[in-house]
């Protein structure tokens, strides 16, 4: 699965989302998935932008209604964040029930978890940093729920490797799969894994009744664990950076890249790319080319800078002003902060549950 970077392929994709089709397919691999994830978490695209573009071809909200929840569920995931800062990455509603080590199973990365169709979708996850997002609740919940890892680790693995990493989405994503931003585990059995992957794999550890696949001991396949050890290797500068003093800056990040945020004004435009970020939060080598790649064909003059925010600083003159986005990973920033492009600018606060946003959110549709 390829996903372009020209400006041109992305607005392709924008026109080409069925949304219809979307909401009676979307679970299934080959169903009508927008392939838009990646630009959307990458900032390319706005939800409001993702929205707007499709009520413009004439849909009204209730016959799209399942295509508008998902757009939501990115949303609500954003405000959580928001909200709990850095206590994101701690279990958010009760501890993870179950837990028997914080490593990750050697099985997700030899792609050797024993079950057939959610091995190929590892291999498509190595090959193309992308995941259908039934395949990352499978393997989320064989991860956490069968194999007794905490989530947060193998949620750091995945976030490395997939093109359309948000801490958002996929860290209460993994917390929802194991229960601890949940009300009970999820775990699918090898009779739905094979309706909606095509397969017709039988006699696995998942080949059973719902009420006794989480009875079982830990399946031989998934008992080998491993501390999980990745980094990314940034780019040096090869060349010296240079700013127009008498130009404002505007401030980029791995998940700001959009091309029309202040589209027409004259702006010294900067990719920053923070090694104490990445140190954190690591991605990919082909995660990070993604990014770059994005940010050079949609921001026409853009530079490239590996450092961190206070030494970007020691660049600008003292009265050069900094333009950036309104975001949980920039509040260290200092400078002109322009709001969040939120879906539901109306809606304030944060919320226990989905369905408690959602049920103020559509609303305003």
């Amino acid at each position: 699965m390829n996903f372009p970077t020209d400006p041109a392929s992305i607005v392709d994709l924008l026109d080409r989302v069925d949304p219809v089709q979307y909401g009676k397919t979307r679970n299934f691999i080959n169903g009508a998935v927008t392939r838009l994830s990646p630009y959307i978490s990458r900032g390319v695209l706005t939800l409001p932008q993702v929205r707007d573009a499709v009520l413009a071809k004439g849909y009204q909200p209730r016959q799209i209604e399942k295509f508008l929840q998902e757009l939501a569920w990115r949303e609500f995931f954003q405000r959580v964040w928001w909200a709990q800062g850095d206590s994101l990455f701690q279990d958010l509603k009760q501890p993870q029930a179950g837990v028997l080590h914080h490593q990750v199973p050697v099985a997700l990365l030899n792609a050797s978890t024993g079950i057939d169709a959610i091995d190929q979708q590892l291999h498509h996850l190595y090959e193309t940093g992308y995941l259908h997002n039934h395949a990352r609740m499978y393997i989320a919940g064989i991860t956490c729920n069968l194999a007794g890892a905490h989530w947060h680790q193998p949620s750091r693995w995945m976030y490395y490797h997939l093109l359309d990493g948000d801490f958002a989405s996929n860290t209460c994503s993994w917390q929802w799969v194991a229960g601890s931003f949940s009300s009970k585990k999820y775990i699918a059995n090898q009779e739905n894994i094979n309706r909606y992957l095509y397969s017709t794999q039988t006699n696995t550890y998942l080949d059973q009744p719902y009420d006794t696949i989480l009875k079982q001991p830990v399946p031989e396949a998934l008992r080998e664990t491993t501390e999980l050890n990745v980094t990314t290797i940034l780019p040096n500068c090869d060349k010296q950076v240079v700013l127009n003093p008498q130009l404002p800056v505007a401030l980029y990040t791995s998940y700001w890249i959009n091309p029309a945020w202040r589209k027409d004004e004259s702006l010294n435009r900067v990719l920053l790319l923070e090694p104490s970020h990445f140190q954190k939060y690591p991605i990919s080598q082909k995660v990070l080319a993604f990014i770059i790649q994005l940010a050079k064909e949609t921001i026409p003059g853009i530079q490239i800078v590996t450092g961190e925010f206070s030494e970007l600083q020691q660049l600008l003159d003292k009265e050069q002003q900094v333009y950036y986005l309104q975001h949980p990973l920039h509040r260290h920033f200092r400078g002109v902060a322009d709001p969040y492009p939120w879906m539901f600018p109306q809606i304030q606060g944060s919320f226990s549950s989905f369905f408690s946003f959602w049920k103020k959110a559509e609303k305003h549709l």
